[in-house]
Parts: C-alpha cells; structure tokens; sequence
C-alpha cells in the first residue's frame, strides 16, 4: 500500500507535466501582445478568482490559520511571482526549446539545495536517474534548437536564475508539508502570487492594449490548464514523494510535448527523439524506486528538513 501511495503520488506530478507541457508555446503567442509581468498578473489573478469560487465548495471547508495562510503566500512568491516572473521574461527572449532544456537542470539545483541546506546526499541511484533524464531530455531537443538570437544569451540566464527560484519552492512546500487540501493549498498560492504580480504589471501600463478575443483563450487556458490543473496536481503529488523526485518527473515535459506536436501540429518524429523519450522514462523510474523504498520505512529527505 505504501508502494501504492507514492506511485499516486508520482502520477498526479505527471500530470502535472502534462498541463505544463505546452505552457511555454501558449506563453509565447501571449507575450506576441502582452507584457510579461501583465501576462502573469492576467493568468494568476484569473486563476485566483476561479480557485476562490472551488475552495469554498469544498465540503466542511474552514479557513486555515494565519500562519498557514501566509507560509502558502510565501511559497506563491517563489513558485508563481518569481519563476513566472523568470520564465515569461526567458522565453520572451529566448526560444521554447531552449527553455525546455533548462528546465531538465532543476533536478540538479534541487539537489544541491537539499544537500546544502540539509547535509543530505542523494542516493547514486537518484543521481542516476536524474542524468538519465537529463541526457534523454538533450537528446529529443537538440536537433529542435532555433538558431541564436542577440538576445538569447540573457533569456537562458532568466530560465537559469528560474531553476532556484523553482528549487526554492518545492523545497518549502514540500518540508512544511501543508494540514490543507491540495486545492487550499494551490488557492493561497496563487492569491499570494497574483497580488505580487499585478504590483509588478504596473510597471507595464504604457504597453496595455485592448485584449482580442484569442488573447482571452490563451490566458484562459493558461489559467485553467496550467495553473490550476498542473499546481493542484503537483501540490497533491508533493504529500507522497520526495521534492527532488518530483522536479525529475518534470523531465517528462518534452516527451508530452513531442507526443503533441505530432497529434495537434502533424510534426514528425525522429529515432533519436524516440529513444531520448525513452531514456527520460527510464531515468523517472529509477528516480521513483528510490522513494518506494524509502516510504517502506526510512524518512523521506525533505522530512529532514529543520522545523521552525
């Protein structure tokens, strides 16, 4: 049964994956009209709004305390303002498979957190996983790379700086372990996040302009799939694996994409992607064994983590 719950638990991550995969295409047609910050503040605070309305149907639901409620919003602040904040400046300035390949290095930053702040080592069959992941996440991009821009340099940067901000966050959702649902969770998140993003979007009041029609579907979708789908996945699938088991799931966003872009866009597949698909599951599923054995018995990492 034990097994059983961290499987789940792995599953609601990727599924999580799965929304997320096509975010950084659907950001990018946003940002062809919108400003960054304005994109983040219109997402998230549409999330927010449509959060607010579902945590208040759920059954016996009750405000969680103040302190609660604030650590939630701090997690926000690092999960939603700052990465997204990153992101959509990244993948303004650089390209949708540049930000796919960086994104399969937040394993590593992850790591390294959690051996600096905790002193704990991961496993060599963790390390293994994860630079299977890695390798197979280089293998399906890159022969997918755009050529460079003059820009491009300062956009990997952005997705870079992302990854610790995206590292930051997993680490503190994942060592408080939250007494609230998943979609508490994820609403004070995101209501944290998007006050600090529309803050930010007055910055951008000179580039505000009429929003068509197709502007309101993409910060609908990126809404409705992305942030509210993939976070309340990702926030249930937090409660039964270990932090840096979940960003290496996150190695699956490729592989989802590929499976899109050959339903949705009609694009071929190449063997070499083939196999990097491949090699990113295979590298998932080393990383998962290591929390099944530890959910056997032995604490997980981020239970190390000290309490304050």
């Amino acid at each position: 049964m034990a097994g059983r719950h961290v499987w789940w638990g792995a599953a609601a991550v990727a599924a999580a994956a799965l929304a997320w995969s096509t975010s950084f295409s659907v950001t990018k047609l946003a940002l062809e009209r919108t400003p960054p910050l304005t994109v983040g503040a219109l997402r998230f605070g549409l999330a927010a709004l449509l959060l607010a309305v579902a945590v208040r149907l759920q059954r016996r639901w009750r405000p969680p305390s103040v302190r609660e409620r604030l650590e939630m919003a701090l997690a926000g602040l690092l999960g939603i303002t700052l990465y997204f904040t990153l992101e959509n400046f990244g993948v303004d300035l650089a390209t949708a498979s540049d930000a796919t390949l960086i994104v399969a290095s937040y394993p590593a930053l992850t790591f390294a957190l959690e051996f600096a702040l905790f002193r704990q080592r991961p496993a060599p069959l963790a390390l293994l996983g994860m630079a299977l992941a890695v390798g197979g996440v280089v293998l399906i991009v890159r022969d997918n790379a755009d050529a460079a821009g003059s820009q491009r340099l300062l956009g990997d940067l952005l997705l870079a700086l992302g990854g610790l901000a995206w590292a930051a966050y997993n680490l503190l959702l994942a060592a408080r372990r939250p007494r609230m649902s998943a979609l508490t969770a994820t609403y004070y998140q995101t209501f944290g996040g998007a006050v600090a993003f529309a803050a930010l979007a007055l910055t951008e009041y000179r580039d505000w302009g009429g929003l068509a029609p197709v502007d309101i579907g993409l910060m609908a979708y990126l809404a409705g799939v992305c942030s509210i789908g993939g976070f309340l996945c990702y926030n249930k699938g937090l409660r039964s694996i270990s932090s840096s088991t979940a960003v290496t799931i996150l190695n699956t966003i490729p592989v989802f994409g590929l499976v899109s872009a050959v339903v949705v866009a009609g694009e071929s597949v190449t063997r070499i992607q083939l196999i990097g698909g491949a090699v990113v599951v295979l590298g998932v599923v080393l990383s998962l064994r290591r929390d099944v054995s530890r959910d056997d018995g032995a604490p997980k990492t981020v239970d190390r983590a000290p309490k304050t």
